[in-house]
Order: C-alpha cells, then structure tokens, then sequence
C-alpha cells in the first residue's frame, strides 16, 4: 500500500510510505542513533533506540529529512529522503524559533581536537585549535528567494507550482536567460512556453528508471495527490519474496503478456488513470546501465582440456611408478630404499592436493561505464535526481605499528593514493592505525593532509596516475604522454617542487620532534630545580623529571614517547583518535583560479573536496593481549562503524599504495552486480616494486597469485592475503550470507540450496559458527536480537545500531537482488552523511579500549580472528565455512603496488612466519578437516593444503640429503636403473613440464616465474619451513609462544644509490645452517663419488650416474640461496663454514661407519 500525505506545518510537510523489500528500520542520512547533549527534540542528536518504529524527522543545514517507511505484516523498512527547503517552506526546530541561528546542533564537531581516553580513565578532549561557529540567517518570507536578491514579494508575482517564491524580476531572468527552469524544482515554467502536451513521450524513463526511491509526489486538484506515474507497480505492490501470481496482475491490470503487461502497462490502465490507448514505448535492454557489471571469462577449452588431461596422466604415471617402487626394493640399501619410497609417496600426496583446486580456473571482467549509468548523477539518469552518487561508502584502513621499520614517508605517500582515489568523495573514509603510538607517524599523517590539499585536485585535474606522488615523480617514462592542457607542465613543476619540501620535512620530523622535546624538557626540568629551591629542599639532590615527547603546540603526546615511562610506552598507552580531514559537503566544491601563492594550480572546474581522514591509535595496557595486527583491524572496524559506518571495507598495509584509481569501483563492479549479496570480499593480487630484475628469491609470487588464486576463483573463491581486499562489513560482523549451498555426500557431489532467512537448526545441534543473517522477517527478530547482544559485540549501542545500517547500504538495489534476499530502493543511498559530533568520537575511543573485548566474540567469531600469525587466511576461512563466497579482481592496470623484503635473511623470516601460522592452523579448529558443509569439497582441500605444507619440508630434507648418502655409500634407492625407472621418471617428469606450460599459458606467467618459484619452494623448504614446524609443534605441545617479528618496509633510494643494495646485505640467521649443509654434502658427495668409481676395479657408472644426477638437482635449486650468502664480493661468513662443516663431518662419520669401505670391516667395530 502507497500512502502520501500531508502533516502539520510545523512538521515535515510531506510523508511517505512505501511497500518495498524487507529489512531492519534504519536511517541511512545517519550512520547510528546519537545522543548527545542537545535538548531539541527534532535535533538528530536526541536519543532513539534501535529498532524504534516512530517517526523520525530531523533538520539540517540542506533542508528537510523525511522518514520513508514500509509496515506491513511481514517486514518493514525505513529509509530518508531529503526535501530542499525553498522560502515557502522553511523547516526549522524549536530552538530555531528566531530568525538567526547557530547552526546545526550536530555541528559541535571541532576539527582541531585530539580525543583521548582508555583504562581506568575518562575520556579526554584536548583543543589545540578552537573553531568558531558561523551563524546562519534565514531568509523572510516576503522576500525573494533568489540568492543576492533582497527584493519583496509582490502579490500576483509568478510562482511555480513548487511553491519558490521569486521577484518579478528574477523571473524574467530565469525565463530570459536560465532557460526558463524554476530554480527550486528545476522544472520548467508553465509559462516559459513548454506546455505539458508538448512533452515527447520518447523522454518518459523507461523500466529502471519507474523504480524512484526519492520521488516525491506532485500534488493534485483541490490540495489532495494523485500517485507519479513513475512509480513503478510492480515494485510497490508485488511482495518480493512471494511468487508471483501471474493471473491476478494480469487482471488488475487489464494487461497482457509482454508489452502491455503489469511490468509495462499502458497508459490507460496505470493506476486506473487517463484515456490515452497509446502505448509506452518498451524499455531498451541494449541499453548500458541494463547490462551487467561483471562477466566470467572461462579458459579456452584448447588450453584448459588438456590441462585436465594431463592431471590425470600425471596422477596415473605417479600411481604406477609408485606401485612399481613399492613392489621392487633394493635389497641391498632397504633403509635407502625405504627414506625414499616414504618421501615418494609423501611428495605425490603433497602435489595431487596442490593441483586439485586448480582444475577450474576462471577469469573476470568489469565494465565501469555500466557501473557510473547505474549509480552515478548524470543529466540523461532520472534515477539520481538530486545530483548525489548512489554508491555506497567505503571505509579504507591502513594499518602501521613501527615508525622505525615502516617509514612514515612511504605510510604518507599511501594516504595520498588513497585520498585522490577515482570514487565519490563523501563516500570515502580513511583510517591509519598507529599501532605504536608514534608522535612521528602522526605529524607525518598532518602534512599528509596538508599536502593533500593541492596533490589531489592536481591528480583530478590531469588525470594523474598513479597517485602516489613518490612513485608519480620517480617514473622513468615521458610524463608529458597523453597530456594536453596547455598548463599541465607549469603545474606540474609547482607540485613537485612542494612535494620535495613535503619529503624534507617528513624526513626532518625525528630530529624537529626530538629538539622540540629537548627544549620542553630543559624547561621542565628548570622548573622542577625551582620547587625544590623553594620547598628547601636540597639543591644538589639530584631530579628524577619524565623526558616527555612534546607536539608543535606544546602539549606532552599522548601516545608512546621516545624515552618510554609508564603509560607512554608502546605497550602501554591510551587510545587517540584525532580527526585530519573532516568529512566532506555532498556538494561539489571547485577551486578559484586567483593567482596567488596559495593557489599552485587553477582548480575552477576541480573538486578541491578531500576525504575524511582519522588517526587512531587504540589503547594498550600491560596484562592485556592486544591480538596484533588483528586486533588493531577490529579496533578499526567499531571505530569506523560509529564515525562513517560504511557497508564496505577495503584494507592496506601501510606500503601498499592504490596503483589503479578506478581500483575501488573495479571491486564494486562485484558487491553491486547481480549475486554480489553472496561475496564477502574482492580480493586484489599483490603487486610488488623495488624487486631485482631476476627475482632472485621469488618475491612477486606470481605462480601463487596468477595460477592458485585464480583457481580458487573457480570454486568458491580466493583465500584473503591480508591485503589488498574489500570486505562486505556484515560479512566481517559474523553474519551469514542470505543464501548458501551445503555439500552431501562423497566429494560434495549432492548439493542442497537453502535459504538463510528462515534456518531450521535441529534442536541438539550447537553450530557455534553460524550467525544468522539481519532478516526483516517480525517473527524471526527474536534471532537477530541474540546476535546483537552485549556477549557478542560488546556493550555499546551506537555500534549496535550501525549494524542495521551497514547491512542497508550494502544490499544490492531491487532490479538485481536474488531469490530470498532483500534489496534497496534505486538513489536510496544518494543522501549525505550526518555530520560528526564530540558524542559519537568520544564513543569510538570507548570502543577501541583494550577492555572492550572482553567477555565479547571480537576475535573469535566477529571481525578478524584472533589465535594466529596468520589472522587473513583463518578470517577468509571463516567466511567461506558460513557460505560466503569471495572473488578475484585481475585488473588491466594494477589495482595496488607494495614492496617486499629482496633481502635473503628477511625473505626467509618473512617465509617462517607465514609457515608457522599454517602450523597453527593445522593443530586448531580452523582445519578444514572440521569445516562445515558449506564448503565446496576443492576448497577445503585448498584450505587443508595451507595447513599441511609445512611438513613437506621434513621429507624434502631427506630427500635432499639421499642423493649424498648413496654417492657415499655406492648404493642407490634402485636396484639398478632398469628401463623401467627410467620410462616413469621420464613420463612424471614431461607430465610436469607440460603442465607448467599450460599453466603458463592460461595465466599469463613467464617461464621466469615459474623456475623461480620452483626454486624458492626449495630454498624455503629445507630452510624456513622446517623452523616452522619446530615452532609450531613447541606452542602446541609445550605452549611456548611465538615473537612477531615485522618486516622492514624499504623507503625509497636515493639519488646515485644502488636500488637494490640491500640484495646483497647479508645477516646471519640459523635458518640458513640446513640449507647451507645440503649444499656441502652434495658438493663432497659428488666428489667422492666420482673418485670412488674411477678407481673402482669394478665401477658402476649407473648408480654414480643416478646419484650425480640428483645432486646436480639439488643443486640447481639451491643455487639462488648459494649465491645470496657470497653477497655483492662473494664472501660467506665464517659461522656458516664453521656449522656447516661440523655437521657434513658428522654425517660422514655415520656413513662410513654404517657402511664402511671393503676391508676396513674389522677395524669399524668398537
């Protein structure tokens, strides 16, 4: 049922309700309900409940917000509209009942105040700059309403049917000169010569365009309303979750299959309305914005079959060469024999789980223009009629815990990619966790945004890319390609030579931060000597004063100071949120062109807005477990739900910067297309700069992220790699997907769709990892208050609130929502944000508290999850075990750029910490042994694989050294090379020759990549992974915890600096004795066993043949690790030869005295 009336005068002059899809009551004009201290009670900052079903009306600066609500037995949902108020009708509260106010009440924001609070202490705000509040009159009614006109109104002066009051003179203006457009509606005058019957009926919008969430109705003869024709039937009186009955519309609306019917019905039988038996014309599906936003491109069945094909030969050869092994064992070396029939089978299993989620890789496509005639303000789109995007809003995090390892100057270059991001800028919302707490990492973050001021409408302006400026400036290419303003090259030395003083003074922050403290200091201890003279006390005892880390403004940091005391350390400080950028007017601000200093470039037709910008640093209390990088995610993640609320999540690591502006949208193609309610994340592949031309070490991991993720696309999507992914926030929340597919049988090969929103759950079954999804559904709300509980997400309501929220914005609109699922109205999310207040900030610093946690399901079940080193893989299990399913976005351009250690001694930390937490995985209830049936059966093999390969390395080791032992020993792990052997070791290794190629083929890797990698996986199983396990099996066994250890982010070089001088740095570390005496055994092995057979009386070149050949490719894969320790001089250090040497002595001794040479018999016994 369609309801639209009028209200009292002094109330919101038009209300409207509308049957639409189900859903929670939410206000999408607002993120949660604030409270605040305002004692208006339309203010928005008076106090409202979740859930509440009143009215909910409320003024701003911009005009009217209107509640639109659905009630109906079943569902309802509420969403705002805006009305623009026009001098007729002038919306003010209570406390506006003077002509002149102070503004909007949720306009106590102060930009300039560090907000500070934590353990045992209240909240704290400390203003540094204190902003003044401008008034704002308004406008009398006798008065025209045109901007810079003081005119009065004279009875009989030509008004619209809007009601827009206007002099008789501004309208000869708008007719004359504007077109004759009333300029509060914007629509034309009757009498500026456009007769409604003029009006073509090829203008009327077409089948997408009739579903208008902001559509305001048009009044009537003799002051009632009559419905806009534009309202689409279907969507407002079909129940979207019932079927549909065909007959009854057909009755009702006296229509008829196809053209004409319900969905497009004629003229005269629209709401029973007119006598016109013409038709309307169809809608044009050929047209964009009707056309996908993604498309899956399957691999060529050329390349892809026998792909297939050759998987299956492969695992037949290894079947019949392992069973020809088993079945034939040299019985003159059993225990040589039997190591490599075990390490045999291990390294066949090892390999059938790796290639087993790769048989059905996929590719995808996005059509951005599709994406902008969807959801963008256009002229030629009624969808969005007041000019807002209808996109919904992104909050970015960017994660940092050490000013000392991750430069501030490669942090701030991030914030800048993102700031100038290609994507609506009241839509976007960054954060920077400082896990540290620096006071460097946060005046850095300050100039950030200063610089920002003229980096992004210079970016926008030029279309620059990429939007890194470190990386824009250090290109080697023509930077005057494509580029054809006239005043592009003048600008560009002007931003430039800005951002050499932006780097000088970043790089100057350490010294200027440490000669301010000095200073402070000197005078604090000055002052402290005084007291002591003036108590009497004794001058010459000496004066224990704190050494205080101080801001520009001279207040002590609230964060961790240089000189660490108590509750100013790392581990131990309060929370801060200080807010850099505020968020940004919904309308376009463009620049001025005055030519002056301020004003570097000529922004007249730019957008100068910026993004809002917040640091946070959450709080850190010794006794408490502060969960890592996982726990600095969460603590952003209910900050940001209470400050911006965006329904999608996207999160960086601080040196890993947006290479692809349109990045963000490429990632929404996916969340807003057709199924998107069912993908919890987009995630994007790693891309990485500063690696040495020959990869030596495997750093850009291409095989993992061209052939294993895309792989995974294929199934039920990609793993999350920590960084680089845009998260569906209700995903993050624990939620399940609307609809699911659960896997019976042998393989999962009997499948059962079910919908969520109406689970039937035996009653003896406790499925503690199932959180219902948000259903609209008034007799299921019972659940979906269970899962809002204290218990769960903690005690503040405003998070709770934002819930409902969140999950709103993220629905996909009406046109694409699938069976069961709930969707948005079109434009419904083309409303502003409510303005911050001290109220929601100060509970954002009691949200990122170190004890909000407790006794809650934040790491455990909510957010990422805690109990790993590895918190991205267990998080993106998680969702895939309750349904979900994620995608990989490939883009033409790559989406974002990072760095990685080249360096061998941080490689392999990098490599050990990635091990250990598979072992971690493996030993806890995150094995995909335990996983639910949701999952698709490859994908759980994928998942059990990442647990698993650490322990490959104890056979690889084996493996490595059998080729030593038998040149020692004279004995081979055969008999004798009989034709035979010979054939399956040929076959086994064409088979996986053939395949790399195939996967060369369909990936778009080079041969490069894929010897590297295998080179690597080598390099690191005799080295790294083994550590790992050891690692893993103590905290398991004994519960010994493991030490993180964060990588080294590398700044940028220097000019005249070798780039990759740190390639060939070398530090020592114990990861590197196996690997190193794998290297010597076969290098002594070979040599004794080619001196053995040439002056052997009987030599037998088979089995020295056999062992070389084995050695030799050992050796060929370790050579990158050997050339890695000799360095830039090819010098090893002299630990390495001491170790390696003590242990190829020991070996050799064993050897010969387990099979001593022929004679020496009697003298070997002891």
């Amino acid at each position: 049922m369609v309801i639209m009336s009028y209200d009292s005068p002094s109330s919101s002059p038009v209300k409207i309700t509308i049957s639409t899809s189900g859903g929670s009551r939410i206000g999408l004009t607002s993120p949660v309900p604030r409270h605040s201290l305002s004692n208006n009670p339309n203010s928005p900052l008076s106090g409202r409940g979740f859930g509440d079903s009143g009215d909910r009306r409320r003024d701003s600066g911009y005009g009217k917000f209107v509640t639109m609500s659905k009630d109906s037995r079943d569902e309802f949902v509420a969403y705002t509209v805006q009305i623009p108020s026009t001098p007729d009708h002038q919306f003010m509260s209570e406390s506006q009942s003077s002509p002149k106010s102070h503004g909007n009440p949720n306009d106590s924001f102060i930009k300039n105040t560090t907000y500070t609070g934590g353990f045992n202490s209240v909240t704290k705000t400390h203003v540094r700059v204190k902003s003044e509040e401008e008034q704002v009159e308004l406008k009398s009614k006798l008065l025209c309403g045109m901007e810079g006109c003081d005119e009065k109104l004279v009875e009989g002066d030509n008004q619209c049917e809007c009601g827009y009051r206007i002099c008789r003179d501004c309208f000869f203006d708008c007719t004359e000169n504007g077109g004759g457009y009333c300029p509060g509606c914007k629509e034309p005058y009757r009498d500026a010569g456009e007769e409604e019957s003029d009006v073509d009926d090829d203008d009327e919008p077409k089948s997408e365009e009739k579903d208008l969430a902001n559509s305001l109705p048009r009044k009537g003869r003799g002051g009632g309303v009559w419905l806009d024709k534009k309202f689409s039937l279907v969507q407002s009186f079909k129940a979207p979750n019932q079927e549909f009955d065909h007959n009854r519309w057909l009755f009702e609306t006296h229509g008829t299959y196809g053209f004409g019917n319900a969905v497009w019905p004629r003229d005269g039988y629209e709401f029973e309305r007119g006598t016109n038996n013409g038709y309307e014309n169809p809608p044009n599906f050929n047209q964009r914005r009707n056309r996908p936003l993604t498309r899956k491109v399957g691999i060529s069945a050329a390349i892809i079959s026998p792909y297939r094909l050759l998987m299956v030969l492969r695992l037949a050869a290894l079947v019949c060469f392992l069973t020809w092994r088993i079945s034939n064992p040299n019985r003159d070396a059993l225990w040589l024999w039997m190591m490599s029939v075990v390490c045999e089978v291990w390294f066949a299993l090892s390999w059938l789980l790796d290639q087993l989620p790769k048989l059905c890789p996929v590719k995808r496509v996005t059509d951005l223009s599709v994406l902008k005639d969807r959801f963008e303000p256009s002229e030629t789109n009624p969808l969005h009629p007041k000019g807002l995007s209808d996109l919904p809003g992104i909050d970015i995090f960017v994660s940092t815990a050490d000013a000392e390892k991750e430069p501030p100057l490669v942090t701030a270059n991030t914030i800048l990619s993102i700031l100038a991001v290609d994507y609506p800028v009241e839509k976007l919302a960054c954060y920077l966790s400082d896990d540290g707490g620096s006071l460097m990492t946060f005046e850095a973050l300050a100039e950030a945004a200063s610089f920002a001021k003229i980096w992004v409408p210079f970016c926008r302006k030029h279309n620059i890319e990429p939007r890194n400026p470190e990386a824009y400036f250090g290109q080697k290419r023509d930077p005057l390609k494509n580029k054809v303003r006239l005043d592009f090259v003048r600008e560009r030395r002007r931003v430039k030579r800005e951002y050499d003083e932006f780097k000088v003074r970043i790089n100057a922050l350490p010294e200027s931060i440490r000669r301010r403290s000095d200073a402070f200091n000197a005078q604090a201890e000055l002052k402290a000597k005084k007291q002591q003279r003036e108590i009497g006390e004794n001058p010459f005892e000496p004066i224990k004063v704190p050494r205080a880390t101080y801001m520009s403004d001279g207040q002590q940091w609230h964060g961790s100071w240089s000189s660490p005391e108590a509750e100013h350390s790392k581990g131990d400080h309060a929370g801060i949120i200080q807010i850099m950028l505020v968020p940004p007017k919904p309308e376009t601000v463009f620049g001025t062109n005055d030519d002056d200093k301020e004003n570097l470039i000529d922004a007249k037709d730019v957008d100068t807005r910026l993004p809002m910008l917040v640091y946070v640093s959450r709080e850190k209390r010794p006794g408490y477990d502060h969960n890592k990088k996982a726990g600095a995610m969460n603590a952003l993640v209910r900050a940001s739900a209470i400050m911006s609320n965006g329904p999608f999540i996207l999160n960086l690591d601080c040196d890993h910067y947006i290479y692809n502006s349109s990045a963000l949208r490429e990632g929404m193609c996916f969340m807003l297309d057709r199924g998107g309610d069912k993908i919890c994340y987009v995630q994007f592949p790693q891309r990485f700069e500063g690696i040495d031309p020959s990869d030596r070490y495997a750093n850009h991991n291409t095989v993992f992220f061209d052939v294993s993720m895309r792989a995974l696309d294929g199934l039920q999507g990609p793993m999350y790699v920590g960084t680089g992914c845009i998260f569906r926030r209700i995903a993050l929340y624990g939620f399940s997907p609307p609809r699911a597919t659960e896997h019976h049988g042998w393989f999962g090969g009997r499948k059962i769709k079910m919908s969520l929103r109406k689970p039937k759950v035996p009653k003896n079954h406790d499925d503690d990892e199932m959180i219902l999804p948000i259903i609209g559904d008034r007799n299921q709300g019972d659940e979906f208050i269970k899962a809002l509980i204290p218990e769960r997400f903690g005690d503040s309501t405003h998070l709770m609130d934002s819930i409902a929220v969140a999950e709103f914005g993220g629905r996909l609109i009406h046109e694409l929502r699938g069976k069961d699922s709930q969707g948005r109205p079109a434009g419904s999310l083309a409303v502003q944000r409510e303005p911050l207040d001290s109220t929601a900030i100060a509970e954002a610093i009691k949200v990122i508290t170190c004890f909000y946690e407790d006794k809650t399901e934040w790491g455990k079940r909510v957010g990422w999850i805690y109990g790993s080193i590895t918190e991205d893989v267990v998080t993106g299990y998680r969702m895939h075990n309750r349904g979900w399913r994620s995608v990989y976005c490939v883009t033409k351009r790559d989406a974002f750029r990072g760095t990685a250690p080249i360096n061998l001694t941080d490689r392999l930390i990098q490599v050990l910490r990635w091990a250990t937490g598979s072992v971690e995985i493996f030993f806890s209830r995150n094995n995909a042994l335990f996983a639910t049936r949701r999952i698709k059966f490859l994908q759980r093999v994928a998942y059990f694989n990442v647990g698993l390969y650490p322990f490959t390395s104890i056979f690889l080791i084996v493996y490595c050294i059998i080729p030593a032992l038998s040149l020692f020993t004279g004995k081979f792990i055969v008999q004798s090379l009989s034709v035979t052997f010979l054939v399956f070791l040929l076959a086994i290794t064409l088979t996986l020759c053939m395949l790399a190629l195939l996967e060369i083929k369909w990936s778009g890797i080079t041969l490069h990549d894929w010897w590297r990698n295998e080179q690597f996986w080598l390099i690191g199983g005799t080295s790294a992974h083994p550590a790992a396990v050891i690692q893993g099996l103590l905290k398991v066994i004994a519960g010994v915890d493991l030490s993180f250890t964060l990588t080294s982010k590398p700044g940028a070089a220097e000019e005249g600096d070798d780039e990759f001088a740190e390639l060939y740095e070398f530090r020592f570390t114990i990861l590197m004795i196996p690997p190193v005496t794998i290297i010597l055994l076969n290098m002594v092995a070979i040599a004794v066993g080619v001196f053995r057979t040439m002056y052997s009386p009987f030599p037998q070149w088979s089995k020295l043949l056999g062992g070389v050949f084995f050695s030799f490719w050992v050796l060929s894969h370790l050579y990158p690790f050997a050339k890695g320790l000799m360095g830039r001089r090819g010098k090893i250090p002299t630990i390495v030869y001491l170790w390696s040497i003590l242990i190829c002595i020991v070996v050799s001794m064993l050897c010969v005295y387990i099979h001593p040479p022929l004679g020496t018999q009697g003298y070997m016994k002891f």
